[in-house]
């Protein structure tokens, strides 16, 4: 089929280490996805990622920082960066349209207001999609997973200050398998990734030795072993 012009959207895969909030669903933190669901036709009622046409005047981050602001209403991302371009011509309906995704990462405290039509869902469980969105989520979420091994990009899903045990659970989300505290310690601070700040959390109801706290060292992306990877256990 030929194409007259070509448009250019730009889509956003934002990522949050949360809780589940459905019913009977499993406590511990999971890796989500923002996602909104479509009012309109086509694919009425599937949820997609937030984005949408490039304008004329903009470069695709500016567009994609707008259009996240504007539509779904976050505007503070730890971390924000171009991974892939989706062209496959008949991807979504009517004239062709070519996709430019995003990363972006929120951290674990935040508690970012929504609107209606928008939600946080596990990557694990993600609803029916529309179009091509499905692939994006997954390509995205590989990206992350690669990047936990080699870059620090793990300062835009943590909180300011944590204990180990939170690192952990947040780097087991995010790649999907359980972490060992102490060697995540190690390989961290080997790499200079994390610093201990010098203070301990407070003790929970059940006393114990109050945990050291730690944080990233640097809050901007950087590579740290361009060929690690961090394995599932086996």
């Amino acid at each position: 089929m030929p194409y007259g012009s070509t448009h250019h959207e730009v889509l956003a895969a934002v990522f949050q280490i949360r809780e589940s909030q459905l019913p009977d669903a499993d406590k511990k933190p999971a890796l989500h996805a923002l996602l909104w669901q479509r009012a309109l036709s086509p694919e009425v009622g599937k949820w997609s990622l937030p984005g949408g046409r490039l304008g004329d005047d903009e470069d695709m981050t500016s567009s994609v920082r707008r259009q996240l602001a504007e539509k779904v209403d976050l505007r503070e991302i730890a971390h924000l960066e171009q991974l892939a371009v989706f062209s496959e011509p008949a991807r979504v309906p009517g004239s062709r349209t070519i996709a430019s995704t995003f990363l972006g990462l929120v951290p674990s405290p935040a508690t970012p207001e929504l609107p209606p039509d928008t939600r946080w869902h596990p990557v694990s469980d993600l609803p029916a999609m529309a179009f091509d969105h499905g692939p994006m989520v997954d390509h995205a979420h590989n990206r992350l997973v690669a990047k936990l091994s080699y870059t620090n990009i793990g300062f835009a899903l943590a909180p300011s200050e944590f204990a180990l045990s939170t690192l952990r659970d947040i780097y087991s989300a995010a790649l999907g398998h359980p972490v060992d505290a102490t060697n995540l310690q190690r390989v961290l601070e080997r790499r200079q990734v994390i610093t201990r700040t010098g203070t301990t959390a407070r003790s929970g109801r059940s006393g114990g030795r109050p945990a050291a706290l730690f944080r990233f060292t640097d809050s901007r992306y950087r590579v740290t072993d361009e060929f690690a990877a961090l394995r599932p256990p086996g």
